[in-house]
C-alpha cells in the first residue's frame, strides 16, 4: 500500500570512447521530467518503504511537525526526520532493482532533478527503482557522518529482505549516485561491510553489498588537493584530521571484494573536479574490481540524464550496455 510522505512518522574500466549504438541508446533512454502530482510536490502519492522501524541509530534530527521530510515544488529535500525509500515498479519487472542517490553536498537531496527522473528511467528498462531519501549529517544527528552510510546500508538490507515482493532477484540490486549521493552510494560499494549500527531486526542479517555501482560527478576523496567541496565541509568539517579524511575518502577503502563500478564524469566539472573519478578508477584498477570509465570533454556538473544531444547524455546507455553484458540487467 503507498503512504503518503506526511503519515510516515505516524506509524512505527574501458576508455571513454562510446559506440554508436550505445549512444543512440542514450538518447532515447532519457525519460521526460515528471509530471507534477495533485499537492505539486513530485514525490507525492509514491509508495514509500521507511527504513528503521523504531528509533533511529543515534537519535537526534530536525523538527518537522510531524512529515517525513521537507520537500519544494522542485522536489528539493531538506529536513529528513525519517529516512525512506521512494518506490516506483515498472509494470513488468525484469528481476533488476536500482537504489538511486540524488545529490545536494550532504545539505539537501535533489530527486526532482536527479533522483525521479532516473528511476523513470530505469523503470522503463524494466528495472525497480527505489529513491533514497537519506539523512542529511548537518541536520543534529547524533551520527554524524556516519547517518547516511547507516541508512543506505539499511536500505540496500530491506531491498534484499522484500525481494520476493517487489519481484526481485536478492543478486541483482544495484546503486546510483550523483555528486554527494556518489560519495554515499560509492562508500556503499566499499564499506558494505563496516558495522556503523546495531542491528535492529532479521533484515539485518543480509549483506548491504550492492552487487553494481554507477557513480555520476561523484564527490570520491575528501583529501587534498580536492577538498573543497560541500560534503568535505559537512561530513568531516573545516580542518579535519587526516584519519577523518581518509576514513571519509571512497578511493581508501577500494578493496577486491568491492563492487563493480562504472563511472561518469565531464572533464571540466569544476565542484567534483574530474581527478574525483581518475582516483576511483585508479583504486578500482589497482584492486582488480571490474570498472568502466567515461569522461566527456564538457558537461559540467549536475547533468542529471543528460540535456539531449549533449555529451553526457550518452552514459545512461553505456551504462545499461555495461549492465546488460555483465548481467545485471536482464531482457
Amino acid at each position: 500500500m503507498a503512504l503518503h510522505r506526511r503519515t510516515l512518522l505516524t506509524g512505527a574500466a574501458a576508455l571513454p570512447f562510446a559506440r554508436p549504438a550505445d549512444e543512440a541508446a542514450a538518447q532515447a533512454a532519457a525519460p521526460e521530467a515528471p509530471r507534477p502530482t495533485p499537492d505539486g510536490r513530485p514525490s507525492a502519492d509514491l509508495e514509500v518503504l521507511p527504513l528503521w522501524p523504531g528509533p533511529i541509530p543515534g537519535g537526534g534530527g530536525p523538527e518537522t511537525g510531524g512529515a517525513a521530510f521537507d520537500e519544494s515544488r522542485e522536489g528539493v529535500i531538506q529536513r529528513v526526520a525519517r529516512p525512506c525509500l521512494l518506490v516506483m515498479r515498472p509494470p513488468r519487472p525484469n528481476g533488476t532493482a536500482v537504489l538511486v542517490a540524488a545529490g545536494g553536498g550532504y545539505r539537501r537531496i535533489d530527486i526532482g532533478h536527479e533522483g525521479l527522473p532516473t528511476a523513470q528511467w530505469l523503470v522503463s528498462l524494466g528495472i525497480t527503482a527505489f529513491v533514497l531519501v537519506y539523512r542529511l549529517p548537518g541536520e543534529g544527528w547524533g551520527a554524524g557522518a556516519d547517518a547516511p552510510l547507516q541508512d543506505v546500508q539499511r536500505a540496500m538490507r530491506l531491498v534484499r529482505a522484500r525481494a520476493l515482493r517487489y519481484g526481485i532477484d536478492p543478486g541483482r540490486i544495484g546503486v546510483i549516485g550523483y555528486s554527494a549521493g556518489g560519495h554515499l552510494m560509492g562508500t556503499a560499494a566499499v564499506r558494505f561491510a563496516a558495522r556503523v549500527y546495531e542491528p535492529v531486526d532479521e533484515d539485518d542479517a543480509l549483506s548491504a553489498r550492492p552487487d553494481l555501482a554507477a557513480l555520476i560527478y561523484p564527490v570520491i576523496t575528501l583529501r587534498p588537493p580536492f577538498d573543497r567541496t560541500s560534503s568535505r565541509r559537512v561530513l568531516v568539517g573545516e580542518s579535519p584530521t587526516r584519519f577523518a579524511t581518509a576514513t571519509y575518502s571512497v578511493e581508501t577503502h577500494v578493496r577486491t571484494h568491492s563492487t563493480p563500478t562504472f563511472l561518469a564524469q565531464a572533464a571540466d566539472d569544476p565542484v567534483a573536479v574530474v581527478d574525483n573519478c581518475l582516483l576511483m578508477y585508479g583504486a578500482l584498477r589497482g584492486a582488480d574490481v571490474p570498472a568502466e570509465m567515461h569522461l566527456f570533454e564538457r558537461g559540467g556538473h549536475g547533468f542529471g540524464l543528460g540535456v539531449p544531444g549533449s555529451p553526457p547524455a550518452a552514459w545512461p546507455g553505456l551504462f545499461a550496455a555495461w549492465g546488460r553484458r555483465r548481467g545485471f540487467i536482464r531482457a
